[in-house]
């Protein structure tokens, strides 16, 4: 239970105290009357003993009376009725009592440490600031070191105190009956001693009468004390002294008293602070109504009751005014003893013990030897012949009823001289005077009496009583006995159907119970008493119950929390719904985040009522939030129907609060995923137009797509700030989310929309219909002077079931600079069902509606990236910055949109396409530096301003228009190629950024151009993703915003066309087959494949950089395949100048060097270019880790053979493709690029597709390096070889048998470096290829030669072979060696060329 004020044997002493009756005349009553009180409620803070009393037992042993409590009440009267209950007065009185006790404002928290649990039971908690986390008070926080501290209950003490002294006197039992009356007058009286003897007959008239039921006398022969009451004021002081001496004589000087009060003057009212005793107790004293029973008042003589008596109608009026006033229950209106001065304190303090220890206590020892002697007398008899004699002869026992009727609950009834009830009455008369042994001994031995005779409402009362004289026994010689106390309310609840009883039962054993530490039986005590005909007694008797679980060495908190709902329950049956509130306020903190959802559901609805109920619709809010926000399980109608009571209160708290606006807790807002987009939503497609794809709110972020489009950026501005990016570049951000860098406030432009996409999330299994949706925001303008002004944008109604997602966009519109702050979302709120939100929409539903609509708002709160970087980020959890709802907004920039025309979808491999782009420029700004850069750069071109062909500027004019320029030209017979000199500079772009020109590289507000763009389909089939990225600036410098970029990304599906193979080899031809220039050339061998399934391919030959002395066309079908051979010879070359030779394939030349063919090549040549310095950086980076001088020289030998093998030749193979599509037959022109490095290595136009690595096993030992391996340099390519001879030779061997011929060997350095050159004529050839010819032939003359050939020198010699007869022989049988003049002899290596060269020798 919890802690109560006083302890157990003060509160179970001060149960049963002697009962004192006041009878005061109409002239005493108006001299009290001055201190706002009657005299029973002069004295009542007074009654209280603080010294000891004495009193002698019948063993005539002192025994000492402490802290002696006794109760003044004024005589009230009440027919002659019985009833074992409290009548309804009597229960609107304690339940007032209750209601006007509450917890105190602002108290010290009372905390309960249980387990994990720490309950708060401050005075505050009957809020709602107990649903929270309670270890976020810091009341809470400073009483957390306590293990364990009780809660108060004062409504509780309050009403068991009233409860027990409001209980209606019963015959079973005296404690409840008056031992003596107080009769007071007025010294003011003309006689006094008349009114003291009307005052006592007419208290002897109503104790003797038996009119009247209530009050009830304990004794026939009651102690009447007079009392003279002087008002020292008024009357005179001599004269009351007189009549007290008078009073002495007439009743003895322990009869009587003369009381002095009132000696207060009005003029010393403001000099001196008089304490007011009273103040206390006025609360008890307007609710304490002592053995009253509603019914009509009893009328007394006129003269001698008129202001005697009081009535119970008056009484009750007055309780009802005053307990429905709190302030006046609490003195603070009404002040009590204004006449009295500390003085008459001391006075009356003194008549209380004076009363008691000269009259009260010597009138009880007096009755108790009284009735010891009566029972001793009687007990001279045989014990077992009087039980016998009472059986047969009755006892003198009246039966309650007759036989015919059925026997009553409480058995028999004994009149007032059974021997029974004078034990019973001593034993009552020695517990009121704390004689608890003898008391206990009479108890036990009545109630032997009663349960012998089945009187089970006496034997009942005598076993409470023995069990609470056997607790209250000092030293403790005998233990509780508790089943006495269980047998005493079970009979009274059960047998005889005295639930007053029964209670007052239960609250002494359970408090009994709670000292020794059984809270467990305590409670299920207290538990035992709950029923249905009193909710106030069963809540309260529950709360005890549950203070009890929470008590207990292991505390039981899930009970506790379980029986303070039930006893929130009958709080709220009956009418106390502040206690209601309260109690489920305390219970939450139980089930509060443990998972119990239906539980909280439930107390949080509960509370949401009680709380609107009494006046508090902000905590009713806040409670129905918890419901709708927590992920409720309830189904969807039970839902439906917290959301309209949460609608119904949140509107009436907007009636009340119309300034600020309130928060609303549907639907959920999951802020982190809040998007915020800058700039305008790009236009979808005007006819043929294709608009740019930009940004949009409907792509997902991708943070490699981010990369790339950064990457691209950075390009971009290095191409406008002369190749260096600037320190303070950001890349641009148009859309940013929870993945973007949020850091720094974003910019944002005048008069350009900002657009918010907020998430919404419906918790709920019914429908929400949200409307009117808008943004909350703060401006700050930069300006002084400038205003801040708010503007509303509507918003879309969104309903949401089933716990959908679904998005809004809201967009603000600025006006003007400055600092821009999105705080929230506002809108308004309904539940609507499928049907209701069609009524919602339309204008007849709208009345139907608004009263289920309320206006709200939710804020974005963002939090930002976890801080990671420092050692205290790392330790700690803390948050940076995010900005995104926070844009800086700037100047007017230039805004431009891009479209593009006959922008092709699919494309074949290779295949040139021209299309048109337009820029528009729709702000108000010019633009300029308008540039593009993108991943695949030599996919499009602008073309060059020198090199573009005129055109037809007009797409629809366009049409079958070849994309090239073209020039009709007849059929030359020699195929002889075009020479043209072309500079790159007219083509390339250095850092991969193309400048798109536009009349006066500016663009005006409100203009727009157009401009070619030719595409080439990608080399490689399949589908690519080619993006764009355009950059421009404002030609107004100084702004925030440096410069803005537009993207676009396309998808094109590339087809198969043709496949080109192409390989270069030195020619060997004869001497005489030299061309003018004394160049052999080189031998070209193409192998061009269609590989498409549906396209015709008539394909021709450019060869830039390279002068072509033939040339040939042919038309391939599907699949198939062409071998073609060409000669190339070296041109002049010409610095910085690409030599361009075309070859005209019928009467149609395609000048290779102009737009877009050129473009394209050097676009391709670039690419290739920036990978192959990719690789080389690679392979470079690889062998820098060693330096051998043997490997150094190596190296040496193979760049000098590496040169020897170059070949800069590059082939451009342009083919036309006819193509039937929508019956219509379209010309598809196309160019395939071949670059031939390398004599004797194949080239392709399609890169072939790399083979997967083979698995290699991990080595984990280390192992020595290989041994160093020279590789054998191939030297046979520095020297060119040719041997000069005729083919066939008759000699005529018969004259002469030596036939000599002469042999010219020519050689040739094909390398940049001198060369050292040995031939040795002594070799004889064994090679298969010479088994089968005549070998026996000889070189004569010089047979070794030593020669130093210069860089690309060529050199003759006349050899002389030497021929014995006619015959085929092989003169290639000649060794020659070679080496770099700057080599050793280590690197020689034998250079004879593998082809046999064969001459006929005739005989003549």
């Amino acid at each position: 239970m919890a802690r109560c004020v006083q302890s157990v044997q003060e509160f179970v002493q001060d149960s049963f105290v002697p009962m004192v009756a006041v009878l005061c005349s109409e002239e005493a009553e108006r001299v009290t009357r001055k201190n706002n009180l009657n005299f029973a409620e002069l004295l009542r803070p007074f009654c209280r003993l603080t010294s000891e009393g004495h009193i002698r037992d019948p063993n005539n042993q002192v025994q000492v009376v402490k802290n002696l409590r006794i109760c003044v009440n004024n005589m009230m009267i009440c027919p002659n009725t019985v009833s074992g209950a409290l009548s309804a007065t009597q229960r609107r009185l304690l339940n007032e009592v209750v209601l006007s006790c509450q917890p105190q404002e602002g108290a010290l928290s009372s905390v309960i440490t249980a387990g994990d649990y720490n309950l708060n039971f401050s005075g505050k908690d009957y809020s709602l600031t107990a649903l929270g986390n309670n270890k976020e008070d810091p009341l809470m926080e400073k009483n957390l070191h306590q293990k364990q501290t009780l809660a108060t209950t004062p409504w509780f003490e309050a009403y068991r105190e009233n409860f027990l002294q409001s209980m209606p006197a019963s015959d079973h039992e005296f404690l409840n009956h008056y031992l003596a009356c107080l009769l007071v007058v007025s010294s003011t009286e003309a006689v006094p001693v008349e009114q003291f003897l009307k005052l006592s007959q007419e208290q002897h008239r109503i104790q003797h009468s038996g009119e009247y039921s209530s009050p009830k006398w304990f004794i026939p022969n009651t102690l009447k004390y007079y009392v003279l009451l002087h008002d020292i004021n008024e009357g005179e002081e001599q004269r009351a002294d007189t009549l007290y001496e008078d009073m002495k004589q007439r009743y003895g000087p322990q009869g009587c008293y003369l009381l002095k009060i009132n000696s207060r003057t009005f003029s010393s009212e403001d000099d001196e602070q008089i304490p007011d005793p009273w103040k206390n107790n006025a609360d008890q004293m307007s609710h304490v109504l002592s053995n009253s029973i509603e019914s009509h008042p009893l009328q007394l003589d006129t003269v001698s009751s008129s202001g005697n008596l009081q009535t119970v109608s008056a009484v009750n009026t007055n309780l009802k005014k005053e307990a429905r006033d709190p302030e006046s229950l609490a003195g603070a209106s009404v002040s009590h003893g204004t006449c009295l001065t500390l003085n008459d304190h001391d006075r009356i303090r003194q008549f209380i013990q004076e009363f008691t220890f000269r009259g009260l206590l010597p009138h009880i020892e007096k009755n108790i030897r009284q009735l010891n002697d009566q029972l001793i007398s009687r007990k001279g008899l045989s014990r077992s012949l009087f039980t016998a004699t009472k059986k047969w002869f009755g006892g003198g026992k009246v039966p309650e009823k007759s036989i015919s009727e059925p026997k009553s609950s409480c058995g028999l009834q004994y009149p007032p001289e059974a021997p029974e009830l004078q034990i019973r009455k001593m034993a009552d008369l020695c517990f009121l005077v704390q004689h608890y042994e003898l008391a206990y001994s009479c108890y036990h031995t009545a109630k032997k009496d009663f349960l012998s005779d089945q009187a089970m409402l006496y034997a009942a009362g005598s076993l409470e009583m023995a069990a609470v004289s056997a607790f209250l026994q000092a030293g403790a010689p005998r233990p509780y006995p508790a089943h006495y106390m269980d047998t005493a309310m079970q009979t009274y609840k059960d047998v005889c159907k005295n639930m007053v009883l029964a209670e007052r039962c239960a609250l002494l054993s359970a408090e009994i119970l709670k000292s020794q530490g059984k809270y467990s039986d305590a409670a299920t005590l207290l538990i035992k008493m709950t029923s249905e005909d009193s909710d106030l007694r069963s809540a309260l008797l529950l709360e005890q119950a549950a203070h009890c679980f929470i008590n207990m060495r292991n505390p039981m908190v899930r009970k506790f929390a379980f029986h303070m709902i039930l006893a929130g329950h009958r709080f709220s049956k009956a009418g106390q719904r502040r206690h209601a509130l309260r109690s489920y306020c305390q219970a939450m903190q139980v089930y509060k985040d443990r998972g119990w959802s239906l539980a909280e559901d439930h107390i949080n609805f509960t509370i949401g009522r009680q709380s609107f109920t009494l006046h508090k619709p902000k905590d009713a809010v806040t409670a129905f939030r918890q419901i709708l926000t927590n992920g409720s399980r309830q189904t969807a109608t039970q839902q439906g129907a917290f959301l309209r009571e949460y609608l119904y209160v949140y509107k009436s708290v907007m009636e009340e609060n119309e300034v600020s606006l309130p928060h609303l807790p549907l639907p959920c807002i999951n802020s982190s995923a809040t998007r915020v987009y800058f700039g305008r939503e790009r236009r979808l497609a005007e006819g043929e137009k294709q608009a740019a794809t930009h940004v949009s709110l409907d792509q997902e972020y991708d943070q490699d797509l981010a990369a790339m489009w950064c990457q691209l950026e950075e390009q971009l501005v290095a191409s406008a700030n002369r190749g260096i990016v600037p320190v303070n570049f950001l890349p641009t951000q148009f859309c940013l989310n929870s993945k973007t860098d949020n850091l720094r406030n974003p910019l944002a432009v005048v008069e350009e929309p900002i657009i918010v996409e907020v998430m919404f999330r419906n918790p709920l299994k019914v429908s929400l219909a949200l409307s009117k949706l808008s943004l909350l925001w703060r401006f700050t303008p930069y300006s002084p002077s400038e205003e801040k002004t708010t503007e509303e944008l509507a918003g879309e109604t969104i309903t949401n079931e089933e716990t959908l997602a679904l998005q809004a966009r809201l967009q603000l519109l600025p006006h003007r600079t400055g600092q821009l702050n999105i705080v929230g979302v506002v809108y308004y709120l309904a539940a609507a069902s499928s049907g209701e939100i069609v009524n919602f929409l339309t204008s007849t539903g709208q009345q139907k509606m608004d009263t289920m609509m309320v206006y709200g708002r939710q804020d974005l709160k963002i939090q930002g990236p976890r801080l990671n970087q420092t050692k205290e980020d790392k330790m700690s959890v803390q948050h940076g910055p995010d900005r995104r709802l926070n844009p800086i907004i700037t100047p007017p920039m230039p805004l431009m949109e891009v479209f593009f025309l006959q922008f092709p979808t699919a494309l074949l491999c290779g295949e040139i396409r021209k299309a048109y782009v337009e820029f528009c420029n729709v702000s108000g700004v010019a633009l300029s530096g308008l540039r593009v850069s993108s991943t695949h750069p030599d996919f499009f071109t602008f073309g060059s301003q020198a090199t573009t062909p005129l055109t037809p500027l007009s797409p629809t004019s366009a049409e079958n228009c070849s994309a090239y320029k073209t020039l009709a030209t007849p059929l030359q017979p020699d195929f002889v190629a075009t020479e043209m000199l072309v500079s790159a500079e007219d083509f390339s772009q250095p850092s991969g950024v193309m400048e798109i020109p536009l009349n006066g590289n500016m663009l005006q507000p409100g203009e727009s151009t157009q401009l070619p763009l030719w595409l080439r389909g990608p080399d490689q089939e399949g589908v690519h993703e080619i993006n764009f990225l355009f950059y421009y600036e404002s030609t107004e410098k100084g702004n925030k915003i440096s410069h803005r970029v537009l993207r676009h990304t396309v998808f094109i599906c590339a087809s198969r066309s043709l496949s080109v193979q192409a390989s270069a080899c030195r020619s060997s031809a004869s001497h005489h087959s030299l061309d003018n220039k004394g160049n052999c050339g080189t031998l070209v061998f193409i192998d061009v494949e269609n590989i498409n399934t549906t396209v015709e391919s008539d394909c021709g030959c450019e060869w830039p950089h390279i002068q072509l002395s033939h040339n040939a066309a042919t038309l391939l079908t599907s699949r198939e395949r062409a071998k073609l051979c060409f000669k190339a010879t070296r041109c002049t070359p010409y610095q910085e100048k690409y030599t361009f030779a075309d070859l005209n394939l019928g009467n149609e030349r395609i000048i290779s060097s102009f737009t877009p063919c050129g473009d394209f090549f050097f676009r391709c040549c670039q690419t290739s270019h920036q990978s192959n310095i990719a690789s080389s950086k690679t392979s470079s980076s690889s062998k820098s880790q060693t330096s051998v001088p043997t490997e150094d020289r190596i190296s040496d030998v193979a760049n000098i053979i590496k040169k020897c093998n170059e070949l800069d030749l590059n082939l451009i193979v342009i083919w036309k493709a006819y193509v039937v599509e929508d019956n219509k037959q379209l010309i598809l022109e196309g160019q395939l690029h071949v670059a031939l490095q390398t004599i004797g290595k194949e080239c392709s136009s399609l890169t072939l597709k790399e083979e997967a690595q083979e698995m290699v096993l991990l080595k984990f030992k280390s192992e020595l390096p290989p041994p160093v391996v020279l590789p054998s340099a191939d030297l046979s390519q520095l020297i060119k070889t040719n041997l000069h001879y005729p083919e066939t030779y008759t000699h005529p061997f018969v004259q002469d048998s030596l036939c000599v011929v002469p042999v010219t060997l020519t050689l040739s350095n094909c390398s940049l470096a001198q060369v050292d050159v040995i031939i040795d004529l002594r070799h004889k050839s064994t090679s298969p290829e010479s088994l089968d010819v005549h070998s026996s032939f000889s070189w004569v003359g010089q047979t070794q030669y030593k020669l130093q050939l210069k860089p690309q020198e060529e050199l003759c010699l006349t050899l002389r072979a030497c021929f014995l007869k006619a015959g085929v022989y092989n003169l290639n049988t000649l060794r020659i060696f070679a080496k770099p003049i700057e080599q050793g002899t280590m690197c020689e290596t034998s250079h004879q060329t593998a082809s046999p060269a064969l001459i006929i020798i005739n005989n003549a």
